[in-house]
């Protein structure tokens, strides 16, 4: 039986969005499916005005602990804060006790991907940040790792985010930059790999 796999993310400007979206292509490409999940807003509209942070796709539903434990993997789309989560998905792990108290989330899998403003904005640290979280909840992760996309993350001629913890983008101080092919073929090979790997443990293809 296939792996059910989602894909959970934050965006406020759209690039964790763009990734997410390619780490879904890979999972397709590996002959697999996943669900979009947004994590919820808790920034009042008037601040999000003030920040100029664009609608939110109404189409993606938003991500509950409950519907989390439906799924066998997970791949989380974190925009970093001062190198760690930013507040949004902060607020749902703390929501997370009950899954917490049951181990719901215990053995499921889960890979990471990331944005930050600037090279040194915490692509690395985000995804060490996290590893308490995930290992509090005795989930399995997966490291993106260098296997597949050596070249890709050892490739100087462009500046490009993503690390062997995740695939990640370099969105600038005010947002003005988008996802690179180079960022959005790094996430589109970890959906892949992501998907392969759930998969060969699932006993699957």
């Amino acid at each position: 039986m296939a792996p059910k796999i989602a894909i959970v993310y934050y965006s406020m400007y759209g690039h964790i969005k763009r990734m997410a979206e390619a780490e879904l292509a890979g999972v397709k490409s590996a002959g697999g499916s996943a669900d979009l999940y947004q994590v919820q807003e808790t920034l009042p509209q008037e601040i999000l005005d003030k920040m100029y942070a664009p609608p939110k796709d109404s189409e993606i539903p938003i991500i509950t602990p409950d519907k989390l434990q439906q799924y066998d993997g997970v791949l989380l789309g974190i925009p970093t804060r001062y190198g760690n989560f930013p507040a949004q998905w902060k607020t749902f792990f703390d929501s997370t006790g009950s899954q917490w108290q049951q181990g719901s989330f215990w053995g499921k899998y889960v890979g990471l991907f990331v944005s930050t403003a600037a090279l040194g904005g915490g692509q690395e640290s985000t995804c060490i940040a996290a590893m308490s979280t995930l290992a509090h909840h005795g989930m399995i992760y997966v490291p993106l790792g260098y296997k597949t996309v050596f070249g890709q993350l050892a490739n100087l001629d462009e500046v490009h985010g993503g690390s062997p913890w995740g695939a990640g983008t370099f969105a600038n101080s005010d947002g003005s930059r988008q996802p690179t092919p180079l960022e959005l073929e790094v996430a589109t090979a970890q959906g892949k790999m992501f998907y392969e790997t759930v998969a060969k443990a699932h006993g699957g293809a």
